[in-house]
């Protein structure tokens, strides 16, 4: 197409998926209430086992707008979330058609494989959270109170379930290189060991939590994610060496 059509078309997607993140926002906001039991929940959990060891916590929105900004804001992610799939869909839509047939599929198959991964490590932050905000607010010392206003609990679980989601993705990103041509299934087996290493490391630096715990949910894991991906290049390596041999074979 002309430029000026691809220009058209792109306004088209951006409008589309625009509204239907403002159409989720709307709908979160109606549901907010249920929502906003769903992330104090893990928070909820702990309350208890804090009042027993003489903590008092609670969360707390300041400021005189702070409760519209806090539903707000909790509106536009829980919109943007549930809208992902039309407006995902309308920049898959503009991108595919310059794709060449091998590469569509590549990239649908990648797409179809990195949500599920994405959503399975975000759920396992969610089964981490209440560990994670128990080890930290335990650190207040005795006859102070903890008051965690509503913006920084909230920051706090979308950081942790980023940080689970994206670390998820490492099979994906493995075998995404391996089928580029950059790393064999050989030289990840080399890289083995530093690699469990670098992933513990990141464990420890990327959780908001200081407990052990919480580090080991998200690195083994990672490390066991790490060994499937190995697994698969070793298979896409013997596929390719299968390939390579079988027009010489042919042509003796």
């Amino acid at each position: 197409m002309p430029l000026m059509d691809h220009l058209r078309e792109l306004r088209g997607r951006l409008v589309k998926g625009v509204l239907a993140i403002a159409v989720g926002t709307i709908v979160a906001w109606f549901f907010y209430d249920q929502i906003l039991e769903f992330l104090t929940h893990p928070y909820n959990d702990i309350k208890p086992l804090l009042e027993e060891r003489g903590i008092e916590s609670n969360i707390v929105i300041t400021g005189i707008g702070g409760a519209f900004q806090f539903q707000l804001k909790i509106s536009f992610v829980a919109g943007l979330i549930a809208s992902s799939p039309i407006w995902l869909w309308q920049a898959w839509a503009f991108i595919l058609p310059a794709l060449h047939r091998n590469e569509k599929k590549w990239a649908l198959l990648l797409t179809a494989t990195g949500a599920p991964l994405f959503i399975a490590g975000a759920a396992l932050a969610y089964v981490v959270l209440p560990k994670a905000i128990n080890v930290l607010i335990g650190f207040v010392p005795d006859g102070v109170d903890s008051l965690v206003t509503g913006a920084e609990y909230f920051d706090f679980i979308i950081r942790m379930m980023l940080v689970f989601g994206v670390a998820a993705e490492i099979p994906l990103v493995v075998v995404l290189l391996n089928r580029l041509g950059v790393v064999s299934g050989k030289q990840l087996a080399t890289a083995r060991p530093w690699t469990i290493v670098g992933i513990f490391v990141f464990a420890a630096v990327a959780t908001p939590s200081t407990d052990p715990l919480s580090m080991l949910f998200l690195a083994v894991p990672m490390t066991v994610l790490y060994g499937l991906a190995e697994v698969l290049a070793h298979l896409a390596d013997r596929q390719r060496r299968r390939a390579q041999k079988e027009p010489s074979g042919s042509l003796g």
